[in-house]
């Protein structure tokens, strides 16, 4: 079997049932039980139809191998985290996030939801995947157990706040069919806010529009109704809900890295000095943000697998993505989208500004957002625009792709770890400005 198309850099993902399907995700079952050495396994599944048969599969292949299975049955993906370190048990949550309705996936994390990805053992976990799927293990079955820790999660996520000082704000929510429409209105029971959720009825065929907040069509029907009802804020869940991306009373989307900034504001005053991780995309407002609120800025590469490690190098309080992740030490160091929109929530509730005001502060450059080019070799390609910006003495570093800084503006080039594409983001002093680099970028990328 090949399962080169399936395992991904930080999970493994593929069309259901041609890529991915109930003797993988037995075999994956197997190896990842053996490979995690526990006792005992949670798993969990978003709304996807093909994920009920995929995690039985999982499941007896885990419990082949003697590992009892803990069944959380529907969740979002960080509540599945939060049952991992909850539990300090191994974790499989069956989802393709943001991806179309015909994909599924398995993300995968140790006890205490400590990350697996290709440098932290997937590679290993797909060797034994291919060796399982060839001879499937035979032993005797070991227990599953269904489970139940819906009101611990929510406990936990209130704890990020303090409830009291909650006011009522208008909440419109998109969870697009996806996990949002179950997490979220637990969460929110209870607290003084009026909650609108749009398409809250799970169902991963999504019959409304597709559960991914980052293309902009996909958040049009959020932003019209913010409008319409005056709303205070928008939220935009992606599929598996440990996304949140933020729609202001403008209805304009405040970007993952303005919410990192904000959100970093928020923990510096709850422990003075701390560190906060930002990846190398985010923009210069954030380790700006991070320093004038006193806090220890860190920059790191782009994906959860290293971010989760320096978290724990460094101990860091938080951790944001410009892409919409946003990472909690005290919550086994995984993101969630729900805990970053009470905690935003709290903030609004703190202030008399409008959330257009309260990020204005945070907002001091031009991004062009992420611009995917289809090129041969990606990696090549960085390789000889690095070079030859080596060559003429602009500053570049090389943790993530290349990064290179121009001091009024700068630009990342990665590869793509699944597509032959270059992801391209670049930030300059206004849009003007930004546009003509972006040009500027692309040229070197079409004569490399």
């Amino acid at each position: 079997m090949d399962t080169s198309n399936v395992f991904k850099a930080y999970d493994i993902r593929g069309t259901y049932p041609v890529q991915i399907n109930e003797g993988l995700a037995r075999a994956v079952g197997s190896a990842f039980a053996t490979f995690a050495g526990a006792t005992r396994i949670v798993i969990a599944r978003d709304m996807r139809p093909s994920g009920v048969s995929l995690c039985a599969a999982f499941a007896d292949g885990a419990r082949s191998v003697g590992v009892e299975v803990l069944d959380l049955g529907l969740a979002s993906t960080d509540f599945l985290y939060f049952a991992s370190g909850h539990l300090d048990a191994p974790g499989a949550m069956f989802t393709a996030s943001h991806n179309p309705a015909q994909y599924n996936g398995i993300k995968l994390c140790l006890a205490g939801a400590k990350p697996v990805g290709v440098d932290t053992g997937l590679t290993e976990i797909e060797v034994m995947t291919n060796s399982y799927y060839a001879e499937p293990a035979a032993g005797d079955a070991a227990p599953l157990q269904n489970i139940d820790l819906m009101g611990e999660w929510v406990r936990h996520v209130h704890s990020f706040v303090d409830l009291s000082a909650l006011r009522p704000l208008k909440i419109v929510a998109d969870t697009a069919n996806g996990m949002g429409g179950f997490i979220a209105p637990k969460v929110f029971d209870g607290l003084p806010f009026d909650v609108e959720i749009m398409y809250e009825m799970l169902d991963g065929t999504f019959p409304n529009h597709p559960a991914d907040p980052l293309n902009p069509e996909n958040i049009r029907d959020l932003q019209h109704r913010v409008l319409e009802t005056g709303a205070d804020v928008g939220l935009a869940f992606d599929g598996d809900a440990d996304r949140v991306f933020l729609i202001d009373e403008k209805a304009q989307p405040v970007s993952g890295s303005t919410t990192t900034a904000m959100v970093a504001t928020a923990m510096l005053q709850r422990s003075p000095g701390a560190t906060i991780l930002y990846n190398l995309i985010c923009s210069k407002s954030v380790p700006a943000a991070i320093e004038e609120a006193g806090g220890v800025a860190v920059r790191t590469r782009v994906g959860h697998s290293y971010i989760k490690k320096v978290m724990a190098d460094t101990n860091a309080v938080f951790g944001g993505e410009h892409s919409g992740h946003y990472y909690y030490r005290d919550n086994f160091r995984a993101d969630s989208g729900i805990i970053t929109a009470l905690i935003v929530l709290e903030m609004m509730s703190q202030s008399t500004l409008p959330l257009s005001e309260l990020a204005r502060p945070f907002k001091r450059f031009a991004a062009s957002g992420e611009i995917n080019t289809e090129v041969a070799s990606p990696s090549a390609t960085v390789e000889a625009i690095t070079s030859s910006l080596k060559a003429a003495g602009v500053s570049v570093d090389e943790l993530d792709g290349l990064t290179a800084d121009y001091g009024t503006w700068w630009f990342n080039l990665r590869p793509s770890n699944t597509e032959p594409l270059l992801r391209l983001n670049v930030e300059a002093a206004d849009e003007e400005a930004c546009q003509q680099r972006v040009n500027e970028v692309l040229a070197m990328i079409k004569g490399a």
